[in-house]
């Protein structure tokens, strides 16, 4: 096992939850990229990958690291998305199955100018990709995308999908055999496609957003508590009443902040009055709505962990651990296309 996980991993059996956080950032991207080739949708792939984070770390207990960390979060990141794919599956039967929308495939082979006839040539190419890909079976698809992408070795394949190594090469032969014939001069195409095809709609995502730490109490806080810069906010006054409806103190005054632009998945970290940290990562956009991971941290200890959405016009409110007289409350703004807060 990789000496940097089973350290982070030592420290995460003896209870300190934020030595998984590295593990997170390690492999955040590579468990998304698996689960979006098993889905095909980005938002739903967001959600698999915070659930198998979520059931490896309540699985910890069991791993006895007899195979690497990440062949193991790989295994249940392939069992969620499997789950998660059956569900739709049935969703599909029941209701109607909808066309899968091209804009994925639009988005890996970008436009790079020429007249119409090579516009129709790429058209005709994204056509017989996507139909070769649809041939192939989910177990297939799942042999391509962790040997030709992720690079496991037969053996760790083998681990992580439950199957004798003999399968696995026999299902990476036949999976590659159903492309050549398919594709034939594309497959190099197709290989790098795969790759690319998770990160590319991430990586063209930037987030636009800004927070806001407030004190709420029921007394103007003393003289010596450090405020943000003081400047007209028609936003904030406008929202106050909400607060007071919501947390039920007279005053808010506010304490931090700050505005960022970061693609999606980057957290953006800031200091917050009491010695703490506040941690917020922009994990998904669908239309003008964001959903974000929000963390505050003072010394090890984590105070506030949530998943939250906001959008244009409804930021997402969050009440914080006491502080002074008070307690702290966090607003997390997003505006689409037209900056920050």
């Amino acid at each position: 096992m990789d000496l940097d996980d089973q350290a982070l991993l030592e420290r995460c059996r003896a209870g300190d939850v934020a030595a998984f956080e590295p593990l997170v950032e390690k492999y955040r991207q590579r468990v998304y990229r698996l689960a979006y080739h098993v889905l095909r949708d980005g938002e739903e792939a967001w959600d698999v990958a915070q659930e198998a984070f979520i059931r490896a770390w309540q699985a910890l207990p069991t791993f006895r690291g007899q195979s690497a960390f990440y062949t193991w979060l790989f295994r249940i990141a392939m069992n969620v998305a499997a789950d998660r794919a059956r569900q739709r599956g049935a969703q599909g039967r029941a209701f109607g199955t909808e066309r899968v929308a091209d804009e994925d495939w639009e988005r890996t082979l970008v436009d790079q100018g020429g007249g119409p006839d090579e516009a129709a040539a790429r058209g005709e190419q994204r056509e017989r990709i996507a139909r070769a890909l649809a041939t192939l079976s989910e177990p297939h698809r799942a042999i391509i995308m962790l040997s030709d992408v992720e690079g496991l070795t037969y053996r760790e394949i083998a681990e992580v999908l439950h199957v004798p190594m003999g399968t696995v090469m026999s299902r990476l032969h036949n999976a590659r055999k159903r492309l050549r014939e398919a594709l034939g001069p594309l497959l190099a195409l197709v290989l790098v496609l795969l790759a690319l095809l998770a990160t590319a709609a991430e990586a063209q995502q930037v987030v636009r957003f800004g927070t806001r730490v407030l004190l709420a109490s029921d007394a103007p806080p003393p003289s010596a508590q450090r405020l943000a810069p003081e400047a007209p906010d028609a936003r904030l006054e406008a929202f106050i009443p909400r607060l007071r409806q919501l947390f039920r103190y007279r005053e808010y005054t506010s304490l931090e902040r700050h505005r960022a632009e970061v693609p999606v998945g980057s957290t953006q970290r800031w200091p917050v009055p009491g010695d703490r940290q506040l941690d917020v990562t922009p994990e998904a956009i669908s239309g003008s709505v964001v959903r974000f991971r929000v963390r505050l941290t003072r010394g090890n200890l984590t105070e506030v962990t949530t998943n939250i959405q906001a959008q244009s016009g409804n930021p997402a409110v969050i009440g914080g651990p006491k502080h002074g007289d008070g307690v702290l409350i966090i607003i997390v703004w997003t505006s689409a296309g037209r900056g920050s807060e």
